[in-house]
């Protein structure tokens, strides 16, 4: 297996990077995730020693996304980064975002073989993913594929089955599946690889999905992930 893009979560609190990490572990299993929170005898403030071992621990050569929850720490994050050296300085981003949807949104894109780029580009996405927040829609009778021409756009409308809806464990298998098909597919409007975006949605129980493609070489993807959504992902 290729390395994966790591990801540091740096607190001012250690509870509240290690809790980071064990959020975003529920979706990104195979994503070395390390908390750098707290000062170097686990106080409130931040430390450059903890954020530096960090950001080694986490790089397995493919690179590594730091995030940060307020300013001081993110002074802390820029200053290990200039201190390192120039391979790895290389390898490694600051990104200064929302702590939980950015981290979240950065750990589920690594953890779907994103590149650097990718997983950087997933968390500053953090900020517009909740604008133009879709409601959910009326329920839908069934699964099955709408009837269109097999070289336009395809449709799929399907019932959001799981009990608490469409949360965050579903919501990022929903995405990394999304994420293995090269085609472009959107789901009630919103992009079906951005996790944060699927999330705003707050597609509930009985609620709508229509997942769509407007090209010919998207409705496989569309007839997965409408199927995926139908299995109620395994928690029925």
């Amino acid at each position: 297996m290729s390395e994966k893009v790591g990801v540091v979560f740096v607190s001012h609190s250690p509870q509240i990077a290690q809790g980071m990490v064990a959020l975003a572990g529920q979706m990104a299993g195979s994503v070395s995730l390390v908390a750098a929170g707290g000062t170097d005898d686990d106080g409130i403030g931040t430390s450059f020693t903890k954020v530096m071992s960090g950001v080694s621990e986490a790089d397995g050569g493919a690179g590594v996304v730091v995030i940060s929850d307020l300013g001081s720490a993110l002074l802390t994050a820029e200053t290990v980064l200039d201190m390192l050296d120039e391979d790895q300085r290389a390898r490694v981003r600051v990104v200064d975002v929302p702590f939980v949807e950015g981290g979240v949104a950065a750990a589920v894109a690594a953890e779907s073989g994103g590149s650097l780029d990718d997983v950087v580009a997933a968390a500053e996405g953090a900020v517009d993913a909740w604008a133009g927040k879709g409601g959910a829609s009326e329920p839908a009778a069934a699964a099955a594929p709408a009837e269109a021409p097999a070289d336009g756009p395809y449709e799929r409308e399907v019932l959001v089955r799981n009990p608490e809806g469409l949360h965050a464990r579903p919501a990022a298998e929903f995405v990394k599946l999304a994420n293995t098909f090269p085609a472009k597919v959107t789901v009630n409007g919103k992009d079906a690889k951005s996790l944060l975006g699927i999330m705003s949605l707050g597609l509930t129980a009985g609620s709508t999905a229509r997942i769509a493609t407007d090209t010919p070489d998207g409705r496989p993807a569309v007839d997965a992930l409408a199927d995926l959504v139908d299995t109620g992902f395994g928690e029925l």
